[in-house]
C-alpha cells in the first residue's frame, strides 16, 4: 500500500501545501460528530477555522488565474499537524471500540500516534548548539513538567532510571508512554498550553504550534484518549532509533484502515461495546475514588486515635499538676501564717530597740559635741603635720626624680665604656697575634741575614782569590777563555749580591715597622690600665649610688605609710548606702550598718566584726575584713 511521506524544513513542520488539500479532500465530513469532542478543543476548533481559510472546491470549468496570497508556512505547518492529529486520535478511538481489547505495541494506529505527537512537540524547537550540529530535544519540556505538576517526577525519575535509554528522545519517548498508560497524558498536555509563558517560552520559538491556539485544540483532543486503555512494553522496545515518518496511507481514500473499509459490524454492536466501555471506565473510575476516600478515612481516624490518646495523657498530667498545686497552695498559706506572725513580732521587738536607740542616742549626743571639740582642735593640729609631711614627702621624691636620671646617665657611661673596652680588648687581641707574626718574621730574617753575610764573606775571599788568580792567569794567554768564564760568573755573583742587600734593606723596613707597632701597643696597654681603673672607680660609685637609693625608697615608703596612717577616713553617710560593700547583701532589720574606722565605708556585722588599734585612736575599733589584713602586713612590715 503507498505511503505519503511528508517533507520536513529544519524547523521540523510539514511544508507540502498538497499535503493539506490531501487532507481537507480525504477527512471525514458526515462522521466527525460520531465521537464526543471536549468543550476546550471546540472553542480551540472556532479559532483555528478563523485563521485557515479552507482551500476552494475544484470544478471542470476552467477559472482566470487569480493571484493568491501567500500563507505563512508556518500556519500551514501547524494546520497539517492538527489535522493529522484529529484523524489518528479518531482512528484510535474507533479502533478501541470496534476491537473492544487493551492496546499494545504492535498497534499501527497507536504506533502513528506517537510519530504525529512526536512532530508535534518538535514544531518550532529552538535548536541547541552541539558538538558537530545543531539539535532539537523536546526531553527538556517534558522533564520541566514536574515543577508545576509534581506527580510527574515519579514518570521523569522512573524514565532517567532506565539503563537501555540513552538518548534525549529516547527518555521523551518513554515519558509520553508512561503518560498514555496512566491517562495523565492529556492533563500535562493541559499544563503545558496554560504555563506556556513560563514553561515553553524558553524552548520554542513565536509561531510554534504549542505557542498558539492549535496547541490548545491538541490538548482537548487528547482528552479522549483517557477511554483507552494501553499495554506497552517500554523495556523490550528501541526507542533511541531515529524520528519516524507518518503514513497517510492510513487516511487517504480506500485505506486499511479508513472508516469506509471497516469491518462490517453492526451500528447496534458498536453503540453496546460504547456503552459497555464507558461504564467500565466509570465503575473504574468510581472504585478509584472510594478507594481515595477510605485511605482518606483511615488516616483521619489514626490521627483522631493519636490525638485521643494525647489528650487523655494530657488531662492525666494536668489533674495530677492541679493536685500538686493545691497542695502547695496550702503549704504556703500556713508559711504567710507563720511569717506575718514572727514579723509582727520582729515590729514589737524592733520598736523597743528604736526607743532604747533613741535614748542613747541623746546621751551620746551631748557627749560627742564636747568630744567633737577636742577633735576638732587635735585635727587641726594634725592638719598642720601633714603639710609638712607632704612638703618633705615632695622634696624626696624631686630627690627621687634626680637620682633616677643620675642612675640611667650612670647606666648608659657603663655601657658605653663597657663597649669600648670590649672593642679595645679585640684590638689588643689583634695586636698580640701581629706582634707574634712579626717576632717569627724577625727571627726568620735575622737568621738569613747571617747566612747572608756569611755567603757575602766567602764570596769576597773568593773574589780576592779570583783576583789573584786572574792577574796570575793575565800573564797567561792560554787562560783567557777561563778568564772571561769567571768574570761572567763573577757579574753573576755580583746580581745576586745585590739583590741579597735589597732583601736585607726590605727586612730592616719591617723590622722598624714592628718595633713602631710594639710602641703602639705599649700606649694601648697604658690606656687599658687606665680605662681600667676608671671602671673600677665607676663601679664603686654605682654601688654608693644603689645603696643611696635603696634607702631614700625605704625613706619614701615610711613616709607614705606615715601619711596613709595620718590620712582620715572619709566617713560615708548612713542614707549613701544600701547595701553591704563587700558581700552586697541589702540591709535590713536584722542585718544593721556598721561603719569601718579605718577606710569609713559601710558595712554588715559579719563583715566587719574585727577589731584592731589604729593611730587615731588608743583602743581596738571595728574595722572591716580587707582593712584588718592590710593593717596587719603593715604592722608585720614594721
Amino acid at each position: 500500500m503507498a505511503t505519503a511521506e511528508s517533507k520536513h524544513d529544519p524547523k521540523g513542520g510539514v511544508n507540502t501545501l498538497s499535503l493539506q488539500e490531501e487532507l481537507a479532500a480525504c477527512a471525514p465530513k458526515a462522521d466527525d460528530d460520531a465521537w464526543p469532542k471536549p468543550v476546550v478543543a471546540v472553542a480551540a476548533e472556532k479559532k483555528v477555522a478563523k485563521s485557515v481559510q479552507k482551500p476552494p472546491p475544484r470544478e471542470n470549468q476552467p477559472r482566470p488565474r487569480v493571484k493568491r496570497e501567500r500563507k505563512d508556512p508556518r500556519t500551514i505547518e501547524r494546520a497539517n499537524l492538527l489535522n493529522v492529529s484529529k484523524l489518528i486520535v479518531k482512528e484510535l478511538i474507533d479502533s478501541s471500540l470496534a476491537h473492544g481489547r487493551m492496546l499494545d505495541d504492535d498497534h499501527v494506529p497507536l504506533q502513528q500516534f506517537f510519530v504525529v505527537l512526536e512532530h508535534v512537540l518538535r514544531h518550532g524547537l529552538k535548536p541547541r548548539k552541539g558538538i558537530l550540529r545543531d539539535r532539537k530535544e523536546f526531553w527538556g519540556v517534558l522533564e520541566a513538567v514536574e515543577k508545576f505538576a509534581p506527580e510527574a517526577g515519579e514518570i521523569t525519575t522512573s524514565v532517567r532510571d532506565m539503563p537501555h535509554i540513552k538518548t534525549p528522545l529516547g527518555r521523551a519517548r518513554a515519558w509520553i508512554r508512561l503518560a498514555l498508560m496512566q491517562k495523565t497524558l492529556a492533563d500535562y498536555f493541559k499544563i503545558m498550553i496554560e504555563k506556556k509563558d513560563n514553561l515553553l517560552s524558553d524552548y520554542y520559538e513565536n509561531g510554534a504550534l504549542m505557542m498558539e491556539d492549535e496547541g490548545m485544540v491538541i490538548a482537548g483532543l487528547l482528552v479522549g484518549l483517557n477511554v483507552i486503555d494501553c499495554n506497552l512494553c517500554i523495556k523490550e522496545e528501541d526507542l533511541d532509533q531515529p524520528m519516524g515518518v507518518i503514513d497517510f496511507s492510513l487516511y487517504l481514500k480506500g485505506g486499511k484502515y479508513n472508516g469506509d473499509n471497516d469491518d462490517s459490524e453492526s451500528s447496534e454492536g458498536k453503540s453496546k461495546m460504547a456503552t459497555i466501555l464507558d461504564q467500565k471506565n466509570y465503575l473504574e473510575e468510581l472504585n478509584r475514588h472510594l478507594n481515595a476516600t477510605v485511605t482518606n478515612l483511615q488516616q483521619k481516624m489514626e490521627h483522631l486515635q493519636t490525638n485521643n490518646a494525647l489528650m487523655k495523657e494530657d488531662l492525666a498530667i494536668a489533674k495530677n499538676s492541679i493536685l500538686t498545686i493545691q497542695e502547695e497552695n496550702d503549704i504556703l498559706r500556713r508559711e504567710r501564717d507563720v511569717v506575718t506572725e514572727g514579723l509582727q513580732k520582729q515590729m514589737e521587738a524592733t520598736k523597743q530597740d528604736i526607743d532604747v536607740e533613741r535614748e542613747t542616742y541623746q546621751t551620746n549626743r551631748a557627749g560627742l559635741e564636747s568630744m567633737y571639740t577636742g577633735v576638732k582642735q587635735q585635727l587641726e593640729g594634725e592638719t598642720e603635720m601633714r603639710l609638712d609631711v607632704e612638703r618633705e614627702l615632695e622634696l624626696q621624691i624631686g630627690m627621687k626624680t634626680e637620682m633616677e636620671l643620675a642612675m640611667r646617665l650612670l647606666e648608659r657611661d657603663i655601657h658605653e665604656k663597657q663597649d669600648s673596652i670590649v672593642t679595645l680588648r679585640q684590638q689588643l687581641d689583634e695586636i698580640k697575634s701581629i706582634n707574634q707574626e712579626m717576632y717569627h718574621k724577625l727571627q726568620s730574617c735575622e737568621g738569613s741575614m747571617k747566612h747572608k753575610v756569611d755567603m757575602v764573606s766567602k764570596l769576597e775571599e773568593k773574589t780576592t782569590q779570583l783576583v789573584t788568580t786572574l792577574r796570575d792567569l793575565e800573564k797567561s794567554t792560554a787562560l783567557e777563555t777561563d778568564l772571561r768564564i769567571e768574570r761572567e760568573w763573577r757579574s753573576t755573583l755580583q746580581h745576586s749580591l745585590e739583590e741579597e742587600k735589597t732583601h736585607g734593606s726590605q727586612l730592616l723596613m719591617e723590622l722598624q715597622h714592628m718595633k713602631d707597632i710594639k710602641q703602639e701597643y705599649d700606649s694601648l696597654r697604658h690606656k687599658h690600665e687606665q680605662l681600667g681603673q676608671t671602671c673600677e672607680e665607676q663601679e664603686k660609685a654605682l654601688s654608693e649610688l644603689g645603696s643611696h637609693l635603696s634607702e631614700s625608697k625605704l625613706k619614701v615608703e615610711d613616709m607614705r605609710e606615715a601619711n596613709l596612717v595620718l590620712k582620715e577616713a572619709q566617713w560615708v553617710g548612713d542614707n549613701a548606702a544600701t547595701s553591704c560593700k563587700q558581700c552586697s547583701k541589702d540591709f535590713s532589720i536584722s542585718r544593721r550598718k556598721h561603719h569601718c574606722r579605718n577606710c569609713g565605708d559601710i558595712f554588715c556585722n559579719e563583715c566587719s566584726d574585727n577589731k584592731m588599734p589604729l593611730p587615731s585612736s588608743s583602743k581596738p575599733v571595728r574595722v572591716c575584713d580587707s582593712c584588718q589584713a592590710l593593717l596587719l602586713q603593715r604592722y608585720s612590715a614594721t
